[in-house]
């Protein structure tokens, strides 16, 4: 899918004109995700964005993956003290020892979901019903921060011991991997994401 830059296209009003939020808008963000390895990588890094702008992440997306072994996590889950040395000291992520230390645990955890399930696909979507839930905003004020959908999945996420999973933690996650479409019913994505 081409990504149209011209003004004239209508978009969700988050957006802005910044490149980046652009290109992530207009060819990922509402689109569902079944491949593990992405959904994990959504996961975390929708947990170092709390109390960040997604900007912030968008902008060092690139370094996330090579630090974090392009988001493996059979080999995020094996980090031991001298990885999370490395990642304290790399200027091209966001450096907060408690979300670094999460990440492993949430690997491991996820891992073990996967045993479980066999994918952390088919669990996870159980939270959405199997399919995205399609909504039909006209503003972002009628968007929710989160959802009884995004409240489930954080109370058994949190019961499984992951940790940076709070409901709106997950509702940006729902949103990211399309488990449900929030775009804007007169944004340009929402009836291709539908």
């Amino acid at each position: 899918m081409e990504t149209r830059m011209d003004q004239q296209v209508k978009r969700c009003p988050w957006v802005g004109e910044n490149p980046l939020m652009i290109i992530y808008h207009d060819k990922e963000w509402g689109v569902p995700v079944h491949d593990d390895r992405k959904l994990f990588e959504y996961l975390i890094l929708d947990c170092f964005q709390a109390g960040l702008s997604w900007s912030t992440i968008l902008q060092k997306r690139i370094n996330f993956r090579r630090a974090f072994d392009n988001f493996d996590p059979s080999k995020v889950a094996r980090y031991k003290e001298p990885e999370i040395k490395r990642l304290l000291a790399d200027p091209g992520i966001v450096r907060n020892h408690s979300k670094i230390f999460a990440t492993i645990v949430n690997a491991k955890k996820f891992l073990e979901i996967k045993r479980e399930f066999v994918t952390f696909d088919k669990y996870i979507w159980g939270f959405a019903g199997g399919r995205p839930i399609i909504h039909e905003f006209k503003t972002l004020d009628q968007m929710p921060a989160k959802t009884g959908e995004s409240d489930k999945m954080s109370a058994d996420l949190q019961k499984r011991g992951f940790t940076f999973v709070g409901s709106t933690i997950c509702y940006a996650f729902m949103q990211a991997a399309g488990l449900v479409n929030d775009h804007l019913v007169d944004c340009f994505r929402y009836s291709e994401v539908s």
